[in-house]
C-alpha cells in the first residue's frame, strides 16, 4: 500500500501513535532531574553518580540508534517500538527498586537509554515520514514533534507532584501508567511498515552502501557533528537546571514549573519549524536555532536567577527545544530518501548523544569540583555558536546517485 491509498482513520491512526509514543517517551525521561534531590537524599548516592547514570542513558541511546533503525528499516519498525515499551518500563521498575547506585544506573542508564532508541524520535520521524506525501513531509514531522512535546507537560507536573506528597517512587509507579498508554500507541505507529515507498525515496543499495555514502558527504558529517550541541545544551539543562534552581534558593517547584513551560512552548516552536523547513533552507534554520540557543543560555546564566528570568528562559529555550527534529530528518530525506532513514538519522544521532553525556555528566563533574556550573554553561554557549555556524555553511546537494534518480520523479 502506498501512503496516498491510506484511508484517513489508517493516515491519523499512525500519527498519533507516533505523536503519543514520542510524547510520554521523551516526557518521562526529560522529568529524571526533578527526581534528584530526593534520589540522592534517599539513595545515598553523589550528584555525579545521579549524572552519570543520565549521562549512560544518553550516550546508550547513541549507541543503540543506528543499529536499532537498521533493524527497523529491514524488519519493520512495530516490534521494535512495543519491545522498547517493555524495556522502558522495566527501567523504572530497576530505578524504582534501587538501592545503589549500580541498579540505578542500570534502570535509568541502561534500560531507557535502549528503550528510548526504540520509542523516540528517529522510529516516529521514520514512521511520519512514510505515512505522507514528500511535500507535506516536513510540516508533519513538525506536527508530531510539536504533539510529542506535550508529555512533557503533562510528565513534569505530575512527576513533581506525586514526588511533594507521595514520593518519588511513586511517582515512578505513575510513570509506569504511562509506559502502559505508550503499548497501544506502538502498536498504531507501527502500521507505517505496511507503507511503500516510492522510488525516488529507496536508492536500490544496500544499508552498508547508503551510510558509506552517508559518511562521505560532507553536509552529512557537517550536520552530525553539529547535532553535538543540541545534546549537550538541552541534557545539560534538564538534568542541572532544578538543581542550579535549588542552589540559588528558588522554590524547587519551579523546576518542574519550567519544564512545563519549555513543553509547552516546543509545541508552538516545533510546528513553526516543521511548517518554515518546507518552505526555506532547513540548514539555515538549523543553525539558527542552535545560535539562538547559545546565546539565551548566555544570557539566563549570566544574570542572577528568579522565577521571572528562569520562566522567560523556559518559554525562549522551548520555542527552539525540538524544533531541530523535523529539521534533521528532513535533510537527511532530502539527501538520501527514506529506505534508510532510520539508520542514517540514528548515525548522526550518534553524535548528539555524545554530547548528551557531556551535558549530562560534564555538568555534574563540574559542579562537585567547582561548587558552581559556570565552567559548564560557558563551554555550551561557545560550542554552540561554533556548531551553528558551521550547520548554516553546510552542503545540501545530494548524492549522484539520488540527483539522477529525482530527476524523471520531478520532470
Amino acid at each position: 500500500m502506498k501512503a496516498a491509498q491510506l484511508s484517513p482513520f489508517q493516515r491519523w491512526s499512525i500519527l498519533i501513535g507516533a505523536s503519543v509514543l514520542l510524547s510520554l517517551a521523551m516526557g518521562m525521561r526529560q522529568s529524571f532531574g526533578l527526581f534528584q534531590p530526593s534520589v540522592i537524599r534517599d539513595v545515598g548516592i553523589t550528584s555525579a553518580d545521579f549524572s552519570l547514570a543520565t549521562a549512560l542513558q544518553n550516550i546508550i541511546w547513541g549507541v543503540t540508534q543506528p543499529m536499532v533503525g537498521l533493524i527497523a528499516d529491514r524488519y519493520g519498525s512495530r516490534w521494535v517500538m512495543l519491545g522498547g515499551v517493555l524495556i522502558y518500563a522495566a527501567g523504572l521498575v530497576l530505578m524504582m527498586i534501587a538501592e545503589s547506585a549500580l541498579v540505578f544506573t542500570l534502570g535509568c542508564g541502561v534500560c531507557v537509554g535502549i528503550a528510548l532508541s526504540c520509542t523516540a524520535s528517529s522510529m516516529t520521524m521514520t514512521a511520519t515520514s512514510r505515512t505522507v506525501s514528500a511535500a507535506k513531509r516536513s510540516v508533519a514531522m513538525g506536527a508530531v514533534s510539536a504533539a510529542g512535546s506535550l508529555g512533557l507537560v503533562l510528565a513534569s507536573p505530575l512527576a513533581q507532584t506525586l514526588i511533594t506528597t507521595s514520593g518519588w517512587q511513586m511517582a515512578l509507579i505513575g510513570f509506569l501508567g504511562l509506559a502502559a498508554v505508550m503499548l497501544p500507541s506502538a502498536f498504531f505507529a507501527g502500521r507505517s511498515d505496511d507503507i511503500e515507498i516510492d522510488k525516488a525515496d529507496d536508492l536500490d543499495q544496500s544499508a552498508g552502501q547508503v551510510v558509506q555514502t552517508a559518511l562521505g558527504h560532507s553536509g552529512f558529517m557537517v550536520m552530525a557533528i553539529a547535532f553535538f550541541v543540541c545534546g549537550l545544551q538541552l541534557v545539560f539543562i534538564t538534568t542541572h537546571l532544578p538543581n542550579y534552581l535549588a542552589i540559588c534558593g528558588l522554590d524547587p517547584s519551579l523546576g518542574a514549573t519550567a519544564l512545563a513551560v519549555i513543553g509547552l512552548f516546543n509545541v508552538i516552536g516545533s510546528y513553526a519549524c516543521g511548517w518554515l523547513g518546507g518552505r526555506y533552507p532547513k540548514q539555515y534554520l538549523l543553525g539558527g536555532i542552535y545560535i539562538v540557543r547559545s546565546l539565551t543560555i548566555a544570557a539566563y546564566f549570566y544574570f542572577p536567577a528568579s522565577a521571572t528570568t528562569t520562566l522567560v528562559f523556559a518559554a525562549v529555550m522551548g520555542a527552539l527545544w525540538l524544533g531541530v527534529i523535523p529539521l534533521v530528518n528532513g535533510l537527511v530525506a532530502q539527501l538520501f530518501g527514506l529506505r534508510y532513514m532510520a539508520t542514517l538519522t540514528g548515525i548522526a544521532f550518534f553524535s548528539h548523544q555524545v554530547g548528551s553525556f557531556l551535558g549530562a555528566w560534564g555538568g555534574g563533574m563540574i559542579y562537585d569540583h567547582l561548587g558552581n556550573y559556570d565552567r559548564a554553561w560557558q563551554a555550551a554557549v561557545l560550542i554552540g555558536l561554533i556548531a551553528g555556524t558551521a550547520q548554516m555553511m553546510m552542503n545540501v546537494r545530494p548524492p549522484r546517485r539520488r540527483e539522477e534518480l529525482a530527476v524523471p520523479a520531478t520532470a
